[in-house]
């Protein structure tokens, strides 16, 4: 299953971030820390290296992915020229308080009123981006919601007079190349429900979740996993949470089912579950590379 996402306001969102990057100073980069490559956006990584931006990247939604994988990221991305990562929740005030001071030494010399540093908050949507920037005003100056593409114009705010931050529309890019990506883009919310079929993205979840979270799959739902593939898994769900299709002899509804993994994969109620490892990509990029 191929998935592409990019609404119309996007194309004129990028041109906007283009134009912006040459007057900011640092790049904060929201990624969601259960699938951090698949949620970086490739264009905004062009954006700051042609303009030779730092980058501090937040591994957002920290707590709800898996802690060691997640301190496996951040080794990744420290090893990276010109980039700071940090993990935290965009929920957590005093998280997002740590933010700025993070900001600060990347670009050492904004750090006057005559000299403001002057970031810009991009991301895909949907990884807390508008959740950071109300956190960093103290006060509900972005619209947050639980669906992709809310935020769909810039905004630019005075942190303090040695400060400013510019909160900018999720970005997605024109072709996701690795068809994985997507399907871990969508598992996470960060793509419109119209583009997706939600059966598949289930099913290519509970996969995940049979190969690398058996434990938390099965207490959550109280199965016993032993044999089971993707779509046995939606059919357990269907059965034991009573999704069975009325007048059809008590068949399992997957629609519903599939909507019950994904609200509480997302929801954080299998537990802390990352999506991708640095050797899972690793392996991925390998594989599509062999294939070409």
């Amino acid at each position: 299953m191929s998935i592409q996402w990019f609404p119309g306001h996007m194309t004129s969102a990028r041109k906007k971030a283009a134009e912006t990057m040459e007057f900011i100073d640092v790049v904060i980069e929201v990624l969601d820390a259960r699938a951090p490559e698949a949620s970086c956006n490739p264009m905004i990584r062009e954006l700051r290296e042609h303009r030779q931006r730092p980058c501090l990247k937040i591994l957002n939604k920290a707590d709800l992915a898996d802690p060691a994988v997640t301190q496996a990221w951040l080794d990744f991305y420290n090893r990276q020229a010109g980039v700071k990562a940090v993990a935290l929740s965009c929920k957590s005030a005093s998280d997002a308080a740590k933010v700025p001071r993070l900001c600060q030494p990347l670009a050492p010399h904004r750090d006057s009123t005559l000299k403001p540093l002057r970031m810009m908050i991009m991301g895909i949507p949907n990884v807390g981006k508008s959740t950071l920037m109300n956190m960093l005003l103290k006060r509900r100056v972005a619209n947050v919601g639980d669906e992709p593409a809310v935020t769909k114009s810039q905004q630019c705010h005075s942190l303090n007079e040695r400060m400013t931050l510019t909160d900018s529309p999720g970005l997605m890019w024109p072709k996701i190349e690795h068809p994985g990506d997507g399907l871990m883009l969508a598992a996470i919310h960060a793509i419109g429900r119209n583009a997706v079929i939600e059966e598949e993205i289930a099913e290519h979840l509970a996969g995940t979740l049979l190969a690398r979270y058996p434990a938390q799959l099965g207490a959550r739902f109280n199965l016993d996993v032993a044999g089971l593939d993707g779509i046995g898994v939606i059919e357990a769900v269907a059965r034991k949470r009573g999704c069975l299709l009325k007048g059809k002899g008590g068949e399992p509804d997957l629609e519903k089912a599939a909507m019950i993994l994904l609200t509480e994969y997302r929801a954080g109620k299998l537990g802390r579950i990352s999506l991708e490892t640095p050797e899972t990509r690793e392996a991925m990029l390998k594989q599509a590379q062999d294939i070409t």
